[in-house]
């Protein structure tokens, strides 16, 4: 769900063994006389052994008084994403769980159930995407990777005692996908039991791209991911960078300096929120 975090499936060979140790992530400025707004792509899920705190960020960190984040998860209590996911994922009179991939693919699916716990019967009352998060849960659990960049700055700003803001809820984002035509929520599902060999050369090229700063890298992995399924790019990609566009545009009309940490995706490709505030006459600078 975050980075889009989803569709950039992650397999079971930490990716942290193949990939710098160090990283410069993208970093860019939008700003006028009374108003600066940093904009940073975040990764969701990290190696754990990743230095990606560089001078300017943290400089941008220390300047801004506020960070905007997706949406706030809190980590230490899930019980307020839990009851958005269950009040909008749960249904009766689905067809079964099996059934919603095709033949071949019903093994590693029937493996990667047994494999979180949750009885197959507790499937078939989830709506596609929700059984597809469940299991890319499962897999996130298994790997040695942290929780991500948002995690790092939240810490941050709250230590520092400044406000988090998000700009989705947690039932706004997941309405996102509960919106999806099944067709679409059966791919994420089929991408959830992908085969490991796979999901990991996906993750570890999306976390060589990011470590390096690498827009257009970072945006051709998302064209590729998203480009048997527009439902997915025109739901989770364009529509939301619509909206985040237009917060941000808004949000120049006051004075201040505001981080904003979204998926890198997000932030690559020709219809990004950078993008668009060009295409709208702002001016963003990128700084790192």
């Amino acid at each position: 769900m975050a980075a889009l975090g989803i569709p950039l499936l992650l397999g079971s060979i930490p990716a942290a063994a193949r990939t710098p140790t160090v990283a410069h992530p993208a970093l860019w400025e939008v700003s006028d006389p009374d108003t600066t707004i940093y904009l940073f792509g975040t990764i969701h899920l990290l190696p754990n052994n990743l230095q990606w705190r560089t001078p300017k960020l943290d400089q941008a960190v220390a300047n801004s008084q506020e960070l905007v984040v997706e949406t706030i998860v809190d980590e230490k209590d899930p019980t307020k994403l839990m009851s958005a996911m269950a009040s909008l994922g749960l249904a009766k009179g689905l067809p079964p769980i099996m059934q919603r991939v095709p033949q071949a693919d019903r093994p590693a699916l029937a493996a990667a159930i047994k494999k979180s716990g949750v009885p197959e019967l507790a499937y078939n009352s989830m709506k596609t995407w929700m059984a597809a998060f469940l299991l890319l849960g499962n897999q996130f659990k298994a790997l040695g990777l942290s929780g991500g960049a948002e995690g790092v700055l939240k810490n941050a700003f709250t230590t520092a005692g400044k406000p988090i803001a998000e700009l989705e809820s947690n039932i706004q984002q997941l309405a996102f996908f509960d919106r999806l035509p099944e067709p679409a929520q059966r791919a994420l599902l089929e991408g959830a039991i992908e085969d490991q060999k796979t999901t990991d050369t996906e993750f570890s090229g999306m976390l060589d791209a990011w470590a390096h700063g690498d827009v257009k890298g970072i945006a051709r992995t998302f064209d590729r991911e998203l480009s048997d399924s527009p439902a997915l790019e025109q739901d989770l990609i364009r529509h939301r960078n619509a909206n985040w566009s237009k917060w941000i545009e808004q949000r120049m009309a006051e004075p201040g300096t505001v981080m904003v940490a979204v998926g890198a995706g997000h932030l690559a490709g020709k219809n990004s929120v950078l993008e668009l505030l060009k295409r709208d006459g702002y001016k963003v600078r990128r700084l790192q």
